[in-house]
């Protein structure tokens, strides 16, 4: 991620998650072409084009272009945050990643699922490595968290500590206790 924001990367994002073939050239018409057919990708199409001028001091372009897919989509996703080619996103919806997260490759998220820091005055980030699934209404939320590679986040997850590398994490879910207490003879008192 040193040369992270350059223009050789942007093309490679591009054909990754727009042109979806890694087996032709790139090509600005092949690129603008697959974002009209294909509606689904243009998020990654405008978040890509937001996060490379934020990278390139273009900041008042980049968040012009973070307000209105922010607002079309309602997907927040910061144009600071770094995250390697293969974004995958489910349903737009609720999706939140701070500008602090520094993720790999193929990553895969679902609606109304928050990646953010603590506290607004720390310094710290959240690493997630290459191909990290999170299901949907998860959080994660830390200073200098880490989650390793191949991690699989089940859905309505609470994560606030390290993950190693090669697993896969869930938060378990207490009985409701309020409605199985008010069930006798399958029927609802």
């Amino acid at each position: 991620m040193d040369d992270y924001g350059t223009l050789e990367h942007l093309k490679h994002y591009l054909i990754k998650e727009v042109i979806g073939s890694t087996n032709k050239p790139f090509s600005w018409f092949r690129v603008i072409r697959r974002v009209w057919l294909y509606p689904e990708r243009r998020f990654n199409f405008w978040w890509r084009l937001s996060n490379y001028f934020y990278y390139n001091n273009k900041h008042n372009l980049a968040n012009f272009i973070h307000r209105k897919i922010r607002f079309k989509y309602g997907c927040d996703i910061s144009p600071s945050a770094k995250i390697e080619k293969g974004l995958t996103i489910g349903h737009y919806v609720g999706v939140v990643i701070t500008g602090r997260a520094i993720i790999g490759e193929n990553f895969n998220i679902r609606q109304n699922t928050t990646i953010g820091i603590k506290s607004v005055g720390n310094d710290g980030y959240i690493y997630i490595g290459n191909n990290v699934t999170i299901g949907a209404n998860s959080c994660i939320i830390g200073n200098e968290l880490h989650i390793g590679d191949n991690v699989m986040i089940g859905a309505m997850s609470f994560i606030d500590k390290d993950i190693p590398s090669d697993r896969v994490v869930f938060t378990p879910k207490e009985k409701n206790t309020i409605i199985e207490s008010h069930i006798k003879n399958n029927f609802i008192i």
